[in-house]
């Protein structure tokens, strides 16, 4: 039978390439749920070509304006967060891809995994902002967590083949961003075109500059920390320019098992949509005759210190981490709208850390008051 699959985010880079290898497998899976926030035109796009049956817009003012898109069509549209949560965990739907950008993505993934549903899960800030409470609910109710992000669902991949020997240590490669060869007076000055242009991937806007800070990655140690119930301290991270190599595990023995593929994002989405089973998505094929020297280096957080910030935010635990991403969405956003400089990312995502009301153990509403109560701050530090 076909999997019916709920797609949050359908409109961004992640969504618009799982629909993609949706597009190529129609005999395997069936679209049931899309959602955007904003992008009316594209989201209606899909839901015409997928035939889907539910359509969820989460900025309740284009409701009107998407009704009026779809109305010859038999899918019925929803607005708003509340919406998209009640129909994420809907019988109907089998697995959910949580591709929403942001701190948004956190009640749409808690209500599917409270449901018991597959999560294939692209949303960094989830994980980051509630790592304890999402993993916590997805125990509780025998959810299930597939990773999106390639080095997770490589470093997945490679503890599939381990057969069960205890991990020594996890290696998250990076390939350093646009940003990799420059000193730090030169990224001191970079501008946010500069800062788009990444040497491999192809991303949204949000998740290009967090790579270039190297944000992304230090969010991706907090990310396997729970995915794989491993310390920080045991995660390391290496800049791997050619981005072949998607991340690697160590054992005792000093044995290590890699991951290897093309950058190309479908490879780890129809990994997680059609898991245990693999299936073609029309990715480059690795050429090993062709392929040239890979090359590794170990991260520099003087050039690069959202890194370290992400790991003193995991070391001291609780709401820190979910402070760290509310001052970064704040920041990555002011940027972007040319109101800060780049370092200033960091400077404020710092001072967050260390004006935070820290809370050990938060609650749900801890995490969210903690998520309001720094965007603010960082919002007024920015005006000022």
């Amino acid at each position: 039978m076909k999997r019916k699959i709920a797609i949050l985010g359908s409109t961004g880079s992640i969504g618009t390439q799982t629909l993609d290898v949706v597009r190529q497998h129609r005999d395997l899976f069936e679209v049931e749920l899309i959602s955007a926030n904003n992008n009316i035109a594209l989201l209606e796009e899909q839901a015409r070509e997928f035939d889907v049956n539910n359509v969820v817009v989460c900025n309740p003012d284009r409701y009107a304006e998407l009704s009026s898109a779809l109305s010859d069509t038999d899918s019925k549209v929803f607005a708003g967060i509340d919406s998209l949560c009640e129909l994420a965990a809907a019988d109907e739907v089998q697995i959910v891809v949580g591709a929403m950008v942001g701190f948004s993505g956190l009640r749409p993934t808690l209500a599917a995994l409270q449901a018991g549903k597959i999560v294939a899960l692209a949303n960094k800030e989830t994980l980051v902002a509630a790592g304890a409470i999402v993993t916590r609910t997805m125990r509780e109710n025998e959810g299930v967590i597939l990773p999106v992000d390639s080095e997770h669902s490589a470093i997945f991949q490679c503890l599939l083949a381990a057969r069960g020997n205890a991990v020594e240590k996890i290696h998250l490669t990076a390939s350093g961003g646009p940003f990799r060869t420059w000193t730090r007076e030169q990224i001191a000055t970079a501008t946010k075109d500069q800062a788009l242009k990444h040497p491999n991937w192809s991303m949204g806007a949000k998740v290009t500059i967090d790579s270039s800070t190297m944000m992304n990655k230090g969010f991706e140690v907090i990310e396997a920390r729970w995915l794989f119930d491993i310390p920080a301290e045991r995660i390391n991270v290496v800049v791997h320019p050619e981005s072949v190599i998607h991340s690697m595990v160590e054992f005792e023995d000093g044995a290590v098992i890699a991951q290897l593929a093309s950058p190309d994002m479908r490879e780890p989405i129809g990994f997680a949509l059609s898991f245990p089973a693999r299936i073609s998505v029309g990715n480059r094929k690795l050429d090993f005759g062709t392929l040239g020297n890979l090359s590794f280096s170990n991260a520099d957080i003087w050039r690069f210190p959202c890194l370290a910030l992400a790991y003193e935010a995991i070391r001291r635990g609780g709401n820190a981490p979910c402070a760290l991403n509310a001052a970064n969405e704040v920041a990555v956003d002011a940027f972007l709208h040319d109101r800060i400089g780049f370092y200033d990312i960091a400077r404020i995502c710092e001072d967050a850390l260390a004006g935070l009301n820290f809370a050990e153990n938060p609650s749900l509403d801890d995490i969210f008051a903690t998520n309001a109560e720094v965007a603010a701050k960082a919002s007024e530090s920015i005006r000022r």
